[in-house]
């Protein structure tokens, strides 16, 4: 079976001259060039979430490391003394 299906959509005739012209130049269909764009556009917005994710995660490792460093100090207190004497 295969994972191809076929569509029927309506575009600006400026941009199907340019999917016409990318695939003259590269020897593929207008259907390989919609479809590279596509998938292109699909890895854009995966690694914009994944930027998000990472920002996020961050902003909440920060959070994390601030709330816990008065336990740290505590915890490892010839540490504290460390950092008071440098």
């Amino acid at each position: 079976m295969s994972n191809v299906v076929k569509l029927t959509v309506s575009v600006p005739k400026e941009l199907i001259a340019v999917a016409d012209g990318v695939a003259k130049e590269n020897k593929i269909s207008r259907s390989k060039v919609i479809s590279m764009c596509l998938r292109e556009l699909a890895e854009k917005r995966i690694q914009e979430q994944m930027k998000e994710g990472y920002i996020a995660m961050a902003d909440e490792h920060r959070r994390l490391a601030e709330e816990m460093l008065p336990a740290q100090v505590e915890v490892l207190p010839e540490w504290n003394a460390d950092a008071e004497d440098s």
